[in-house]
């Protein structure tokens, strides 16, 4: 669910993302049958996390939050909007909160995609993002048109793809026995257009103890993505998250590294949301 977050700071830590990937790849593996994403069925859902300090690195000493997502289907889109709320406390004795307000509309048709992202510290704005993007086809190349922070309009090149697709690619590849995927995306969390993105998946199949009914039977996996600005063609990823991901889309077990420190994020109330359509 690559909706999740929108980078709040760079992260230099490559190495454990190498290690993950070739550790996600077996010895002599058998070729993986073709990637179907049209077979996916994402579940609309309304997910509340805690967001506890897993690992504190410079001068954080402590950190604190909340994340709301919702996933709503729009019969022709999915809408999806995200809340993140941060605390952190710092060993010089400031605490600076911040929140990230995230909303998209993406086309079921993974062609088009609106939105919006507003960014606060300490209550002042430290980021505004909106705008459209278009693409000539499912897969790209395409155009990111921005009305915020400025009008204009970056090319897209082939192979990008939106949250949402991006979502049910990588529920495919897991499915159909695939361990590194990558792509371009464009989530409209950067003013920068699209950057790269490199997933390795590990450990899908068997279902995972869960404690939500809806989600009990359904397989699993973990995933963990890198992504990398393209425009400084950058050998190291900007930001990485891991997580359990579900066959309808849900996450958790989250794990989300901001560079000084690293947070948790633990499911804590769940719904699915029907479809009216």
């Amino acid at each position: 669910m690559r909706a999740f977050l929108p980078r709040l700071v760079a992260l230099p830590f490559v190495a454990p993302f190498v290690a993950l990937i070739l550790a996600a790849i077996p010895a002599a593996a058998a070729p993986p049958a073709p990637v179907r994403p049209s077979a996916i069925t994402l579940a609309a859902h309304h997910a509340v996390y805690d967001l506890t300090l897993g690992a504190a690195r410079g001068g954080v000493i402590g950190a604190t939050g909340r994340m709301t997502y919702d996933v709503i289907d729009a019969c022709t889109a999915w809408a999806v909007q995200q809340r993140l709320e941060l605390e952190v406390a710092n060993s010089n004795g400031s605490v600076n909160r911040s929140v990230s307000d995230y909303t998209t509309w993406e086309s079921k048709d993974g062609r088009t995609l609106r939105f919006r992202l507003h960014e606060t510290t300490d209550g002042q704005t430290t980021a505004q993002i909106a705008g459209e993007a278009h693409l000539d086809r499912p897969g790209g190349p395409g155009v990111a048109i921005y009305t915020l922070p400025k009008p204009m309009r970056i090319p897209l090149p082939a192979g990008t793809t939106f949250p949402m697709a991006q979502n049910r690619l990588i529920i495919a590849a897991s499915e159909n026995g695939k361990h590194v995927i990558s792509m371009p995306l464009f989530d409209g969390t950067s003013a920068r257009g699209a950057e790269n993105s490199t997933i390795a998946l590990a450990t899908w199949g068997t279902p995972s103890r869960t404690t939500w009914p809806a989600l009990k039977g359904l397989e699993s996996g973990r995933v963990h993505i890198g992504f990398f600005d393209r425009t400084l063609h950058a050998m190291e990823p900007t930001m990485q998250i891991g997580m359990r991901y579900f066959s309808n889309g849900v996450a958790d077990g989250i794990v989300m590294d901001f560079g000084d420190f690293q947070m948790k994020g633990h499911l804590v109330h769940f719904v699915l949301r029907p479809s009216h359509c």
